[in-house]
């Protein structure tokens, strides 16, 4: 059963809304979403799987996605991001508070998210004209005072680990890939996908460019 788009609705959980409104997201045009951080979701697999079958039946909808400075406070969220703004979504942070999750679908239906109580959330699906539009103005103004995810990031360092830090630290001193993914006890395959990860998320098209970032940002010595 799926939702009546001419009443508004309460669903309990991810797995509900993936049900009852799934729908709502494999045929929208314009889809707007506000959150504090990336860890929004958290039954697995559910926000990939809506993607993958939206890219496999429909061309990708226009997406704007805003955050807050949590969501880059974490090298696997920030990388995310990154990935997630190359892909093609536009993404800015805005340094005041954002609700648990706000969602927009084609200006025409507002999803809101409550806190998680008992490890599930309460989803309100709105469809009422008056109130939808009113949270298209919020999200717009907030949007209009938000900055580009890329300038945000430009002027600060990535939140990287310790690992990524002793990886960057084997870079510099030019050590081979072999000699530095055995001294970190590491396969070759994944000491390189980690060192691609890092360079994502300095924003460095070389292996030199990322040495040049990291000492900019003190990151090593």
């Amino acid at each position: 059963m799926t939702v009546d788009l001419d009443r508004n609705v309460v669903l309990r959980g991810e797995a509900e809304l993936v049900e009852r409104a799934g729908r709502l997201f494999f045929a929208c045009e314009e889809f707007a979403c506000a959150a504090t951080d990336m860890h929004t979701w958290a039954l697995p697999g559910i926000r990939e799987r809506i993607v993958a079958e939206r890219h496999r039946v429909r061309p990708a909808p226009s997406v704007r996605k805003l955050y807050t400075p949590a969501a880059l406070a974490d090298e696997e969220s920030e990388r995310r991001l990154v990935e997630l703004a190359g892909a093609g979504a536009r993404v800015r942070i805005c340094p005041a508070p954002l609700p648990h999750e706000t969602i927009i679908v084609d200006r025409r239906v507002a999803i809101l998210a409550g806190p998680a109580r008992g490890g599930v959330r309460e989803y309100t699906v709105v469809r009422s004209p008056g109130v939808v539009q009113g949270v298209v103005s919020l999200y717009s103004a907030t949007w209009e005072a938000a900055v580009e995810l890329a300038d945000y990031r430009r002027d600060r360092p990535p939140a990287l680990t310790e690992e990524s830090r002793r990886i960057l630290a084997l870079l510099g001193g030019g050590l081979k890939d072999e000699a530095a993914a055995r001294r970190l006890g590491m396969s070759l395959r994944t000491y390189r996908r980690r060192v691609a990860e890092i360079l994502t998320l300095l924003d460095a098209g070389t292996r030199f460019q990322a040495g040049i970032r990291a000492h900019e940002f003190g990151l090593i010595g």
